[in-house]
């Protein structure tokens, strides 16, 4: 019963403050994090009145399936995004263009943290601040596509930045490995350099290949189906499946191997797009079922951010110098790559704004870094203090971004929403069950 009214206020709160936002100009998803933090265990969980919210941190981690399988199914539709016929129009300047800006973004971070160091040895030390440097390279992509999703946008720098995001993922994994590595290294030897540096590696091919076979598999499948709402459920299924596979791990050696559900689940998706003749209209009918499940994982995540960082003048001052070198360093380095790479100028100008939001994927990077001790604590502390911040104002610079590129129209949200709602309908009415 509790599971069951803590998910039913989740949505309800959700939804209702994104009316709210709706009225400020505000996209949806910064909404649901609002609402998150309201009925959190730091605001009205406080109160301890059961149907307020969340009493405690335990309460929110007790749904964290739902985050798992959303976070699936957003990287399934952003597989969506690497079709052949659109790769070969822009995959070079992507894959160019998401290397190179997390790679800048990693060596600001690194630069401007390990000086910290220098002045305050005591507050931040040289593991501590290059691993948060490696952090700096992971982007969110589930804000991101939310946007995009939201606001309908469409041109050169939505088609290119959704490639941008997902490859962070992977490009962030092999950061992460080395920076870790080395961290370890230095601080006496704690980490088997040998199993950081081999792990992301084969985690990341692993779950490729997963990710290809399960795609294959489904494209198999579904050919036994012909109703709509049949060929739906197998996309759900196939999706929860590769999820549920991506949670196995195992030891070859000294070193432990496990598998990515966002890389697994994106390229699930990009197989099946490029093999399914119908796959476009799979995943517009996927998207309609997954719109609660993306609600309840942004208001999770909004009640999951833990204000007991702000209590740390140390962990604020960093999480600043963070954040803004950070900023800077995704800007500079989509600014200048995207140049290198001939970008239209829309793209050389805004893409850097729309790589700012971060969350999940760096989440995860600072629950591996506690391994080392107290400077993993700092790292933590850093990174809820960098994700709290982010989450609320990156979903609104990505739509600044995207409208000043002329990729969002005012009032075309409404106005489109009511088109597809029309030709949904007319689709349904001759649906065979």
């Amino acid at each position: 019963m509790e599971i069951l009214l803590l998910i039913g206020i989740s949505l309800l709160a959700g939804l209702l403050m994104s009316r709210l936002a709706k009225l400020a100009g505000l996209p949806a998803v910064t909404s649901y994090l609002v609402a998150g933090i309201l009925i959190g265990p730091f605001v009205l969980g406080r109160v301890g009145v059961p149907g307020l919210g969340f009493s405690t941190l335990e309460q929110v981690k007790s749904l964290g399936l739902i985050s798992d399988v959303a976070m699936g199914f957003i990287a399934f539709s952003i597989g969506n995004e690497f079709r052949l016929s659109q790769l070969k129009h822009n995959g070079k300047q992507a894959t160019v263009v998401g290397i190179l800006q997390a790679v800048a973004a990693t060596l600001l971070v690194d630069a401007v943290l390990i000086g910290v160091h220098f002045i305050v040895p005591d507050k931040l030390s040289i593991p501590a601040a290059i691993t948060l440097g490696a952090i700096a390279a992971a982007t969110a992509p589930a804000a991101t596509l939310m946007v995009v999703r939201q606001y309908k946008a469409e041109g050169p720098l939505t088609s290119i930045l959704l490639p941008i995001v997902a490859l962070d993922d992977a490009v962030g994994l092999v950061i992460f490995s080395v920076s870790f590595g080395v961290a370890g290294s230095l601080q006496g030897g704690s980490v088997d350099v040998l199993s950081v540096a081999v792990a992301p590696i084969v985690e990341i091919v692993l779950s490729l290949v997963l990710g290809m076979l399960m795609g294959f598999l489904f494209n198999l499948t579904e050919k036994f189906f012909h109703s709509r709402s049949k060929r739906t459920a197998i996309s759900v299924a196939f999706v929860l499946l590769t999820v549920a596979l991506t949670k196995i791990e195992f030891m070859i050696g000294p070193v432990k191997i496990g598998f990515s559900s966002l890389l697994a689940c994106m390229m699930l998706g990009t197989v099946f797009c490029n093999v399914c003749d119908v796959s476009e209209e799979l995943m517009d009918r996927t998207e309609r079922w997954t719109a609660p499940l993306y609600i309840l994982f942004f208001v999770l995540s909004g009640a999951e951010l833990d204000f007991g960082v702000i209590a740390d003048l140390a962990v604020i001052a960093i999480g600043l110098l963070y954040i803004v070198s950070r900023s800077a360093g995704k800007y500079i380095g989509a600014r200048s790559s995207a140049k290198l790479m001939k970008c239209e100028p829309d793209i050389v100008k805004y893409l850097g704004i729309t790589l700012l939001p971060q969350a999940g994927v760096a989440l995860g990077m600072s629950v591996m870094a506690e391994s080392l001790g107290a400077d993993g604590t700092v790292i933590r502390n850093v990174v809820l203090f960098s994700v709290l911040i982010y989450e609320l104002i990156g979903p609104t610079l990505t739509k600044i971004a995207l409208t000043k590129a002329g990729e969002i129209v005012p009032g075309a949200e409404s106005a489109r929403g009511k088109r597809d709602m029309k030709s949904r309908a007319r689709k349904d009415s001759g649906e065979t069950k």
